[in-house]
């Protein structure tokens, strides 16, 4: 394409969304950061040279506005990268019912919004990026975390059916399923398991996070930017629907 792309990034102030900000402004795009955490998504935004817009994902209105402002700025987006996510560690009995709603809204239901707000563009233009950010948990199931597994199980759904039918369009759509990546959320994640478990952080990693894992580390957030940059390029023209393992082996399991 010989118009610079832009690329809008969901959860884009910390972890895996900043990187991949990071990576696609590194590439030439104009990058365009979503989140709710207004002061620290704007100041990477404005060290990135990119723009930012708050938005609360977790709101079927939110994600509307925030496709509305990207348009008004910018006209077009080439590149959706959904990426915004929390994690919430309970017992199914226990789990609150308000969480879930809460986790399906921003998980599920906004990819799938931001991606219907942005496809008549990308079709019109007979290119598009849809990148969903996924989980190992959207190939595979733990306990305690029945919301954030079926959200990304569902993404896994999502991804598949818009590839299909993007392909005819110059569009694809695929999921990056990475395994545990050295990111705030993670971070939180080791304390929840800590007390759900009642064990120790450094049990947590160990035991519970690396022991499927063949190669024994936490994964960082520029190795998925790396791959995100991969599958926008001309190379990458024919993965479409797939489920991208970045997992260090542990879905060999």
């Amino acid at each position: 394409m010989s118009e610079q792309q832009i690329a809008l990034i969901t959860g884009a102030s910390s972890g895996i969304g900043l990187a991949a900000a990071e990576a696609l402004a590194g590439s030439g795009r104009q990058v365009v950061l979503a989140d709710v955490n207004r002061e620290a998504g704007e100041a990477a935004a404005e060290r990135l040279g990119g723009s930012y817009i708050h938005a609360d994902l977790s709101r079927r209105e939110g994600c509307k506005t925030l496709t509305d402002k990207l348009f008004d700025q910018h006209g077009r987006c080439d590149i959706l990268i959904n990426n915004a996510g929390i994690q919430h560690v309970s017992p199914i009995e226990n789990f609150p019912e308000e969480k879930w709603d809460f986790i399906i809204g921003l998980m599920l239901t906004a990819p799938f919004l931001l991606t219907k707000y942005l496809w008549s563009r990308m079709k019109k233009n007979h290119w598009g990026r849809v990148i969903n950010i996924n989980s190992v948990h959207g190939l595979r199931a733990s306990e305690f975390k029945a919301a954030y597994v079926s959200a990304k199980h569902g993404v896994a759904g999502l991804t598949k059916t818009a590839a299909l039918e993007g392909g005819p369009h110059g569009i694809t759509v695929n999921s990056i399923c990475p395994a545990y990546v050295r990111t705030p959320l993670v971070d939180d994640q080791i304390e929840s398991q800590a007390e759900a478990h009642s064990i120790s952080r450094e049990k947590v990693v160990s035991d519970i996070m690396l022991k499927k894992a063949a190669v024994k580390r936490l994964i960082e957030p520029s190795e998925i930017g790396d791959l995100i940059i991969y599958l926008c390029s001309d190379s990458a023209t024919c993965i479409t629907g797939s489920m991208l393992t970045v997992d260090c082996g542990w879905t060999a399991n």
